[in-house]
């Protein structure tokens, strides 16, 4: 399942978190790489102890809080803290899996990836290529979203980056244990939500109420079986 979700940053949320990005020290993106994937990887990267992706990373994660889309769609248990990476002339990123186990640094907690999310932070116009293509049975999905807007998309997937050949393409990323393991029932779980999210903004009280009680029931019986806390 892939979602785009919309103006996870609003316009003053994204020119503070740009600024700090921009007077940021990068550096070479193949330090978080793994084994497989570090000889397709060229594009620098924010150290993940610096004092600005500290920063930019709590700004992110206190707007994925509150935003209902995402918390739908991927069920978080757990977010991996944001990383943020940098792609100028000539880089990208080659075919890729993303690893299946990943430790939060400076501690012994190790989460499952089940999904992966790239937000991103350039305009479109700003730049050219950086496509994020993602793969799945449907074919091959071509990704380039407005400055605050994400994409989030199942960590099994092969995904890659394409060369940008103008510009500078800024975005962030970071993974989710779900509280849903399989992609599918996540995939059933949010279309039915947003069905009965639907529902009750079209509906009024009265005879449509019963339905929808039995769907939202239907919602968290759903959930209870699923969800592995």
């Amino acid at each position: 399942m892939i979602v785009r979700v919309p103006v996870v940053l609003d316009a003053v949320q994204l020119a503070e978190l740009l600024s700090r990005l921009h007077a940021a020290a990068w550096e070479d993106g193949r330090v978080t790489a793994g084994h497989q994937s570090a000889p397709v990887k060229h594009n620098l990267q924010l150290p993940q102890d610096a004092p600005a992706a500290r920063e930019a990373g709590e700004t992110v994660v206190r707007a994925l809080e509150r935003n209902a889309l995402f918390i739908s769609a991927a069920l978080p248990r757990h977010v991996y803290p944001p990383l943020f990476n940098r792609y100028e002339p000539g880089m990208g990123f080659g075919d890729h899996v993303d690893n299946a186990v990943r430790q939060i640094p400076g501690t012994h907690h190790r989460l499952r990836i089940d999904v992966s999310a790239t937000l991103f932070l350039s305009a479109p116009a700003d730049y050219d290529g950086g496509e994020l293509m993602i793969e799945d049975t449907f074919g091959t999905h071509s990704v380039k979203l407005d400055a605050g807007d994400m994409v989030v998309y199942p960590a099994s997937s092969r995904h890659s980056v394409a060369p940008v050949t103008r510009g500078t393409r800024l975005a962030a990323f970071f993974w989710v244990q779900s509280m849903v393991r399989e992609d599918a029932d996540r995939s059933l779980l949010f279309e039915l939500d947003s069905a009965i999210r639907q529902l009750s903004g079209a509906a009024g009280a009265g005879a449509a109420r019963e339905p929808l009680l039995q769907l939202t029931a239907c919602y968290h019986n759903l959930l209870r079986r699923w969800a592995l806390l």
